[in-house]
């Protein structure tokens, strides 16, 4: 796979693992929660809080496939922190979309 290839998947594993959380009430899609049905007989959704560290494993494990693609290619650079935190707040704008989908979009 060439460099660009593996750019553009890198690019959108970044945009399905970022909005993944928030377009489903599962644990990575996968695995159903148990939980107690709620007395007003509205159907369970995941906290918030579960929906971030979703999001926090998730960009490890996307970060983790580029390191893996970039070493295929030839020499692996050394990052810093500064990569990480813009890699991390470019992951959250990736998460804009589901975002909305979830919180603010009004519902009919």
């Amino acid at each position: 796979m060439d460099a660009m290839a593996s750019s553009w998947l890198v690019i959108a594993l970044g945009i399905l693992a970022a909005n993944l959380p928030f377009f489903n009430d599962k644990l990575f899609a996968a695995v159903p929660l148990k939980h107690a049905a709620p007395a007003d007989g509205k159907s369970w959704r995941k906290p918030l809080a579960l929906r971030l560290l979703e999001m926090v494993i998730l960009y490890f494990i996307v970060g983790s496939v580029a390191y893996m693609l970039e070493a295929r290619l030839g020499n692996a650079f050394p990052q810093t922190w500064e990569f990480y935190a813009i890699t991390g707040c470019l992951f959250l704008v990736l998460a804009f979309p589901g975002f909305v989908a979830r919180y603010l979009r009004k519902r009919r």
